[in-house]
Order: structure tokens, then sequence, then C-alpha cells
């Protein structure tokens, strides 16, 4: 008797055991799915604009439309050439690296400072430097449109990037990932005689490469998508950036019909660096985003 009770007993734990294996496939089959519409529901609409951008004019009224043309050729050198799209995407590669390259330099000295130095009142500065995420940055254009007349900077590449080089969030990010690392390095540093500059060249920067690698491409994510201020500040088309050069696309009108080939090649060639970017470099991005998280 004692032995039909346990038989039965080991049955029912392997039925148990079937039960949540298969629960487990579905939970599995269910989030794989789910993962796959939403990634088609992100590509699709890239890849209708890569279509669009083969054909002679871009009009697709049907699902039988999205069929690639054989004006590929001809519509990005157009745009490219006869519009200056590519004049435009060298003006948003330039600001985006100064931006870059200025946020870095602030954000290291700035995040140094508050982790290392006894500064004080630094926690009510840091404070202060995150409240500033809460101003919206179209509040600040008519006195910033105003100081960039007075400083004779409009219509220059001074008037786009200065005014975006202070950035609280890469503090916030830099600030925490300084945070992380061991004190007993910072010590060994200090009896070794190692001065700021050196800590920071020889020994922050090199076990920071991957957050800084992280970080520049989100800011270069950022820089690369400005629109408004530089629609505001700069009047000169052919020192325009990417994002207003896609606008005068579509302010072409031939023949009183909106020219959709040309605007999805231009907004497929704004769309490659970023994207590159993101792609051969998402190991540190996602280490990044962890940092923030955390």
């Amino acid at each position: 008797m004692v032995e039909l009770l346990q038989y039965a007993k080991r049955r029912a734990d392997a039925f148990r055991g079937d039960q949540a294996t298969e629960t487990t496939h579905g939970a599995s089959a269910g989030t794989h799915l789910q993962l796959w519409l939403l990634v088609f529901a992100v590509v699709f609409p890239i890849a209708v604009a890569l279509i669009v951008s083969t054909k002679e004019t871009g009009v697709v009224t049907s699902l039988g439309d999205l069929v690639p043309g054989s004006y590929a050729v001809e519509n990005y050198r157009e745009a490219l050439v006869d519009y200056r799209f590519g004049r435009f995407m060298w003006n948003s590669l330039a600001m985006s690296l100064v931006i870059v390259v200025g946020k870095l330099i602030v954000s290291v000295f700035a995040a140094m400072a508050i982790v290392y130095y006894r500064v004080p009142y630094k926690d009510l500065v840091f404070l202060f430097i995150l409240f500033t995420l809460l101003l919206p940055v179209p509040v600040r254009f008519i006195p910033l449109f105003q100081l960039m007349n007075d400083l004779g900077w409009s219509n220059t590449i001074l008037a786009i990037t200065v005014p975006y080089i202070a950035s609280a969030t890469t503090v916030f990010i830099l600030r925490q990932h300084f945070l992380s690392i061991p004190t007993s390095i910072v010590e060994t540093a200090k009896l070794d005689g190692v001065g700021p500059l050196r800590f920071m060249l020889f020994v922050l920067l090199p076990m920071s490469k991957g957050v800084l690698v992280g970080v520049s491409i989100i800011m270069f994510v950022y820089a690369w998508n400005q629109y408004l201020w530089p629609l505001i500040i700069i009047d000169s088309e052919a020192n325009q950036v990417a994002q207003v050069g896609l606008q005068l696309l579509q302010g072409d009108v031939q023949g009183g019909q909106l020219s959709w080939s040309l605007v999805m090649a231009g907004s497929t060639l704004t769309l490659l660096p970023p994207l590159l970017l993101m792609i051969v470099f998402r190991k540190p991005l996602l280490e990044t985003f962890s940092i923030q998280q955390k």
C-alpha cells in the first residue's frame, strides 16, 4: 500500500513538472511572439520608407505598390547633389561631433568634482544640476536667441553647439559610474602622488571607456535630431542641418504633387549615421542604460 502511494505521488509530481514545462514553453512562445510583433511595428515604417525611396514618385495607394522600384540611384543622387542634402548631413555631423566632445569634457570635469572633491554644498549643486532637466528647452529659446544675436553668433555653428554643451543627464550618468569605482583605487593613486589630471587621464577615463562610448552615442543621436533650434537661429540654407533639410525637401512640390520618393530618400539618409553607431556600439550603450537604472 505504501509503495502504491509513493508511486502515485511520483506520477503526480511528474505530471505537475510536465505541466510546468508546458506552461514555461507557452509563456516563452507568447513572449517571443510579442517581441516579433514589436520588432515588426518598428521595422515596417522604415522598410516602407526604404521602398518608397526607390520609386519614381513615391505614391503608395495599396499593398501592391510596396515593391522596390528602379529609381533608387537617381533619387538618392538627386537628394544628395541637386538638393544639397549631403551638405545638410555634413553640417549635422559637424554640429553633433562638437556637441559630443564639448559635453564629454564639461561633464567629466563636473562629475569628477562632485564625486572626488570636497566642494561646499556639492550635493545641493548636484540637485540644482538635475533641476535644470525640469526646464523645457523651448522656454529658453527667446532669451537664447537674443543672446546669440548679441554675441554675433547667429547663423554660425557656435549658435547650434555652445547652448547644448552642458548636460545634466551626462553629469548624472558619469557621477553614478564614478561612484561605482572602488575607493581603494583612489587612495592608491593619492599615495603614489598622482595628480588630479593624471588621475583623470590615466585612471578614471580608461576605467570608463564603455560608459563614455555609450554616453557619446546617446548625445550624438540627441544632437543629430535637433530641428527646432537650428530652424530658428540659422537663416542661410547652406548652413542648415539634415532635419531642417528634410523639411526643405517636403516643401519642394513638383507639378502640384509632393515628391515622396525624394523625401523618403532624405529620411533614409538621415537615419543611417545614428543607426550605424547604435549597431556598432550596442554593448556600451546597454551598459550605460544599466548604470542609469542603478
